[in-house]
């Protein structure tokens, strides 16, 4: 430890340590930057600068899966394990990539490598992804090694298509929209109108407008302001959710890549509609890039007097920090977030108190997702009679769908509520590559399946609650009639066993319970009582769960157990059910 120089962490204790414990995720992440892992001496200082306790302090750092108590290799090669990748032969890839760093071949002079699973790392329409030290490589099986360690890496780039182009109006530059750029194309004006309205009035067109929460909970938006505004107590706070984890999905980093002054500017008129002088925007903390991209479109709002005293002239008062995440699928969940942005490990509240009464901070908070948000500067520019002539009557506007697997054009599709699953995925996407459609896992891994028998269902609220199928957060993942989804359903849960943060007991053990059981079911020999262990399990998770993670952890399990009941039976017993 000798070898530790403190004198360049000073600055960085001068920065963050004025701002206490809410500043402890920043505070570690420069720390790392610095020193490349978190050694005893930098935890003590960040502990001492902060006024933190040394253990809270461990805690958070053995909590996320980015922040490295123990020395690592300078270079670190993160592949995706999601099935999106696993079918595009992220196994392969990592097998290769491990070798050759066991071999040190083609490893540049003065280089240390590792090489690491990883969950889903926001690319699923560019797999096989890995990251390399915060840098998000596509199709990584067609790069060299060379490449990938010296960090020669082009800036994926992802297929936006669809039917309509309200939230993806800006996407199709492969790079971030300007705020100028902005501005000449009506942005901003939607803010403009809500400033010469009441925050009331705001509240009414957005609840007139029928837009729900686009995160998967589906929660009307303008009944969540309502509260967080007629909540007492201030401040109050704002929350943007960009921790964007579940496997499948990739929308929310699309549209901060490309256009992330629509996002501010959905934050901006939540803001003034709940009397809220400031916010957060919370960025997993695999999206590097992404965090840098709307880094600088912060800074120019804020020099352009959209941020800050007087937004655009007016009373209103307004602004905001960004903060990362590092590595906790659990901190999508608003309260672990909340817990998150105070500086602690990412666990879940217990609910009541609701967040729009006692959020962040403990004040009343709104937080929304980054397509939420997205949808707002059309609602405040166009009225919500206009937004409403795109859906249904019940499922009202454009949605976003993240398609991925084997599918011959997967990419983000912009469509409005009410457009078939068929549509979208043979007229849109290219239908089924490979072979014929065996399933779709809509929801990701908190979902349920789909089969060929739901290519008609219309893909609204009402329509896919009705057919048994979660709109989530707009994930598809398609499967060929030649995927084993025995290993689908590993990956799952060994995703959800990984990620359960512990708080609760039925999520903690069932999800290990259950991916052991999974275990034996890949291996096609699951024990006689397995079927009934999976279903006492997976109802059990689903009843007696704090948060979401642990409610959903066995969706996608029991879904595939109604749908193809052979697949959990020994593999010498299922080959003949699966002939007839």
């Amino acid at each position: 430890m000798n070898e530790i120089d403190l004198t360049l962490l000073e600055p960085v204790l001068q920065t963050y340590g004025p701002q206490g414990r809410t500043a402890l995720l920043p505070a570690l992440h420069a720390a790392q930057d610095l020193y490349g892992y978190l050694p005893e001496p930098v935890a003590e200082a960040v502990a001492r600068a902060l006024h933190v306790p040394l253990a809270d302090v461990h805690g958070v750092i053995e909590f996320y899966a980015m922040f490295y108590p123990q020395k690592v290799a300078q270079t670190v090669l993160h592949v995706c394990n999601d099935p999106a990748c696993g079918m595009a032969g992220a196994d392969a890839l990592f097998k290769n990539l491990t070798s050759r760093v066991e071999l040190n071949l083609d490893a540049p002079s003065g280089t240390s490598v590792t090489v690491e699973r990883a969950p889903c790392l926001g690319l699923c329409e560019h797999a096989p992804a890995l990251m390399v030290q915060g840098a998000q490589v596509a199709q990584a099986d067609r790069r060299s090694y060379e490449d990938l360690v010296r960090g020669r890496l082009p800036r994926p780039r992802t297929l936006v298509g669809g039917d309509i182009a309200i939230l993806t109006a800006n996407c199709g530059k492969n790079r971030p929209t300007t705020l100028e750029e902005y501005t000449q194309s009506g942005g901003y004006s939607g803010l403009r109108r809500a400033l010469q309205s009441s925050p009331a009035e705001i509240i009414a067109e957005v609840k007139a407008s029928g837009l729900v929460g686009r995160g998967g909970a589906a929660f009307p938006t303008g009944l969540k302001w309502e509260g967080a505004a007629n909540a007492s107590g201030d401040p109050k706070y704002v929350v943007c959710n960009a921790d964007e984890a579940e496997p499948g999905t990739f929308k929310d980093r699309v549209l901060m890549e490309n256009d992330p002054h629509r996002i501010l500017e959905g934050l901006l008129i939540c803001a003034y509609a709940v009397g809220a002088s400031y916010g957060y925007w919370y960025i997993r903390g695999e999206y590097t890039a992404q965090m840098e991209i709307v880094t600088h479109a912060v800074e120019e709002a804020r020099q352009a007097g959209i941020l800050g005293g007087s937004v655009l002239g007016s009373p209103f008062h307004f602004d905001m920090e960004i903060r990362r995440g590092a590595g906790a699928y659990i901190c999508g969940e608003e309260t672990a977030l909340f817990e998150s942005i105070e500086g602690k490990r990412g666990f879940p509240r217990i609910k009541p108190p609701f967040p729009t009464t006692h959020g962040l901070f403990g004040r009343p908070t709104v937080i929304n997702n980054v397509e939420t948000l997205a949808n707002l500067p059309y609602i405040l520019a166009h009225g919500a009679a206009q937004y409403r002539q795109m859906g249904t009557e019940k499922s009202p506007g454009p949605k976003l769908f993240c398609l991925s697997g084997d599918v011959v054009r997967p990419g983000l599709y912009e469509v409005p509520f009410g457009v078939t699953f068929d549509h979208l995925l043979n007229d849109l996407a290219g239908g089924v590559r490979g072979g014929e459609l065996k399933a779709a896992l809509f929801g990701g891994a908190a979902g349920a399946f789909a089969t060929p028998q739901h290519l008609g269902v219309r893909l609204t609220f009402e329509d896919l609650r009705a057919a048994g199928l979660p709109l989530g957060s707009g994930v598809i993942t398609v499967f060929n009639q030649h995927r084993d989804l025995r290993d689908v359903l590993l990956r799952l849960g060994h995703f959800f066993a990984d990620e359960s943060c512990g708080k609760c007991y039925p999520c903690q053990l069932g999800t290990q319970r259950q991916y052991e059981i999974l275990q034996r079911v890949a291996a096609g020999s699951p024990l006689p009582e397995d079927v009934a262990r999976l279903q006492d399990v997976g109802w059990t998770m689903t009843d007696a769960s704090l948060c979401g993670l642990g409610q959903t952890a066995a969706s996608a399990v029991l879904s595939a157990m109604r749908h193809w009941p052979e697949l959990f039976v020994p593999a010498a017993q299922s080959a003949p059910q699966a002939q007839v």
